[in-house]
């Protein structure tokens, strides 16, 4: 593997930081730049990561629901079409929309509609499947699963200029910087 020019187009910038304290600054930092598209690893959940990288509340949620109120309608309806208009059947003197006969594939409905809109939502939102990442690349980066500490920041953001954020990491205190390119 040939080491990037200038010229070659890469990923971003990757930076090695002692411990997840000088991560989490790093990151705050990085915000207070002004850049937006940075991304951390950790080999565990690092408290206070997710403010210093100014996390948005997900929109899946929203999806869930949506989706599990629409599919409950849908499955009621279906049944009172099937009792009411399409099929009414009169036994016994019941009236033909028998709301509680009807409770079960409701909920059914909503949990199935809701669990794949859902799952389909969460798939697509994390723009996954995602099969290779340049990162994967980088020797030195196994490591973020059991000790190391890195932070990168995507060349596709607004503020990314190669000298200046590489210089910016290093001033951050990173023990090594790193340009990931687009290829292996």
């Amino acid at each position: 593997m040939s080491s990037p020019t200038i010229e070659d187009p890469i990923y971003g910038i990757l930076a090695e930081f002692a411990g997840p304290k000088e991560m989490v600054r790093a990151a705050k930092d990085l915000g207070a730049a002004g850049y937006c598209k940075v991304e951390t690893y950790a080999p565990y959940p690092v408290e206070g990561m997710a403010e210093a990288l100014n996390f948005r509340p997900s929109s899946i949620p929203l999806i869930f629901l949506i989706a599990g109120v629409l599919s409950a309608a849908a499955g009621y309806f279906m049944e009172y079409y099937a009792s009411v208009i399409s099929y009414p059947l009169n036994i016994g003197g019941r009236p033909l929309q028998s709301w509680p006969a009807f409770i079960p594939i409701t909920f059914e409905s909503a949990v199935l509609g809701g669990v794949l809109c859902g799952a389909l939502g969460m798939i697509l939102l994390n723009r996954l499947p995602r099969y290779h990442h340049p990162i994967s690349n980088i020797p030195r980066f196994r490591a973020a699963s059991s000790d190391a500490f890195f932070v990168c920041v995507e060349a596709s953001d607004g503020r990314f200029e190669r000298t200046i954020t590489a210089g910016l990491l290093r001033q951050l205190g990173a023990t090594a910087v790193t340009e990931v390119p687009l290829s292996s």
